[in-house]
């Protein structure tokens, strides 16, 4: 093979695939920033990722796979270490008596092809590979999942339930080297690397159960070793300053810890259970990128009433939906362009999630009286321009926020709520005038959180009968193709890669506030029933668009209203 490190740029510009130009520039930036030639190219746009790979794979005379398409055998990919396989970039794709084929970033890594040979005792076949697809694959392959049961069954051996010591334990903390501490970040581990949002772990009679939610849908593994739930529990309440003797009440806490070089706050709750303590862990990624208001990707008929909106100085926006459906971010996102030198803002939240310079955030804590009603009433003494209420709860805080948004104030929060139109429903619920409510709300935003079709394996999908009787109710042609995902190492073999956000947007016209003052609520629901597109319309909508699939919103059609 030739000195292609040295050769790259100048091969790519005597193919004319780049310029003399551009590749100066790349070299001068390759200097700032150490990483490869290639990457630099791709990164400042002057090749396609694709591009420059077939040409690569040419140059070398080794075939480029797809991994993406490609049928990985995990079975197979699993008898290569993974310390040698994460650190070469490779991946062992078949293994035969005579010979082997290994998928490399860099097929001309002589160490890496070297060690490839040495373990698998066979004639290496090369093939070239995209890093970010290896790295991806290498995740699904090399999941923690035989390391976990093995830990489990290490700890087993090595404790007796009516031999714990608590003393010991709380000791150890710091060590990382002890069973238990080994066990636990090998289920961290694991969790961040399918990007898991929170951790199950959950004691029965006969195995311990351990689940991850993914994208919104948990994903379980099981181990054997039951004996290792309540250490385990021990050392997670620890971890957290909770109270590790009582076991027959909730209690909730909190804790950092770093994982794959990443900082992360951890909200722990646990409830007693039948054979033990329930522990769900929310995983918090410090540092995360705020959403800007762009990133939202709002419908743009919705994007410029909610400029309007944001520019009125006063009154209450509110943003509803169930739990994890993506409120805070929303506010957030909403609030990062508010956020300016001339505004002050002050955020009550429970927990605090993110972090954006200036604002004035405040994490409440009811056992010490620290409540929403309470921090928003002293708020207001700190002439705030904008308050971010997290949510409202109670009576209490509804009338203090409402009264708020009419002296002056943008007051900012969320609701649980069904619907747009049934937040003013749940208002009326806690009490609140009629009067009120139309004096000072000025829009609700309703949101659902949708999985996104894998790009990267997405297939034809014809609808079943029902679901053509389903889309034929709902005023939708039966005949659309829709999208579905196969599975892959990208998605991890669910068919989906992240979510998205589906809105419904109810704008408060002259004639709703009538009704409201009027105390007309039929009319009221007949005029925002009407102004609204319905969430399960949008979601329909998004599946034709293949942004997700069909069975994902066909739980939406209860919000129809047919």
């Amino acid at each position: 093979m030739p000195n292609f490190r040295i050769q790259l740029g100048e091969l790519l510009a005597q193919e004319k695939l780049i310029t003399q130009a551009q590749l100066q520039q790349a070299i001068e930036r390759q200097k700032m920033t150490g990483d490869k030639l290639g990457n630099v190219l791709v990164n400042l746009g002057f090749i396609t990722e694709e591009r420059l790979i077939n040409f690569l794979a040419t140059q070398l005379k080794v075939p480029y796979l797809d991994l993406k398409t490609y049928p990985i055998n995990v079975d197979v990919s699993k008898k290569f270490p993974e310390r040698l396989a994460r650190r070469y970039r490779m991946l062992l794709l078949e293994k035969k008596e005579n010979s082997s084929l290994i998928g490399l970033v860099d097929p001309q890594d002589i160490f890496a092809i070297d060690e490839a040979s040495r373990v698998l005792h066979t004639p290496i076949s090369l093939a070239l590979i995209k890093e970010k697809d290896c790295l991806a694959t290498l995740d699904l392959i090399y999941r923690r999942t035989d390391e976990i049961n093995k830990l489990a069954s290490e700890l087993t051996d090595q404790i007796s339930i009516s031999s714990i010591d608590i003393e010991q334990l709380s000791k150890d903390i710091g060590q990382e080297d002890i069973p238990v501490s080994k066990l636990l970040r090998s289920i961290f581990e694991d969790a961040v690397q399918v990007h898991a949002s929170d951790i199950h772990i959950e004691p029965e009679e006969k195995l311990l159960r351990i689940r991850y939610r993914i994208d919104g849908v948990l994903q379980e593994h099981t181990v054997s070793e039951t004996r290792v739930a309540p250490i385990l529990a021990q050392r997670i309440k620890i971890l957290a300053h909770l109270n590790i003797m009582e076991r027959r009440l909730p209690q909730d806490g909190r804790f950092s810890l770093k994982i794959k070089n990443k900082n992360f706050d951890v909200r722990l709750s646990t409830m007693p259970i039948q054979y033990g303590e329930s522990l769900v862990m929310r995983l918090l990624e410090q540092g995360v990128k705020i959403f800007s208001f762009d990133d939202l990707d709002v419908p743009d008929h919705y994007a410029q009433e909610l400029k309007r909106i944001l520019e009125i100085p006063s009154g209450m926006m509110l943003v509803t939906g169930p739990t994890g459906s993506g409120k805070t971010t929303t506010l957030f996102s909403l609030l990062n362009k508010l956020n300016s030198p001339e505004v002050k803002i002050i955020t009550i939240e429970d927990p605090i999630e993110y972090q954006l310079p200036r604002l004035n955030q405040i994490q409440v804590n009811p056992h010490i009286d620290l409540t929403f009603a309470n921090v928003l009433r002293s708020s207001l003494r700190q002439d705030p321009d904008i308050i971010m209420v997290g949510e409202i709860r109670d009576a209490e805080t509804l009338s203090i926020a409402l009264r708020a948004a009419m002296t002056g104030h943008l007051v900012l929060s969320t609701m649980h709520t069904h619907d747009t139109s049934s937040s003013v429903i749940r208002m009326l619920d806690l009490q609140s005038e009629t009067t009120l409510i139309a004096s000072a709300l000025r829009l609700v935003l309703s949101q659902r959180l949708l999985r996104k079709l894998c790009p990267n394996c997405q297939i034809d999908y014809k609808p079943n009968i029902i679901q053509q009787k389903w889309l034929e109710k709902m005023s939708f042609s039966p005949d659309v193709i829709f999208g579905i995902g196969k599975g892959c190492p990208y998605c991890y073999g669910t068919g989906y890669r992240g979510r998205f956000a589906i809105f419904e947007m109810l704008v408060l016209d002259n004639e709703m506030i009538s009704a409201l003052q009027t105390h007309d609520l039929h009319a009221f629901n007949t005029l925002a029933k009407k102004a609204c597109t319905p969430l399960w319309r949008s979601a329909i909508q998004a599946a034709i668009d293949r942004k997700t699939s069909l069975n994902e919103v066909v739980y939406l059609s209860t919000l129809q209203d047919k």
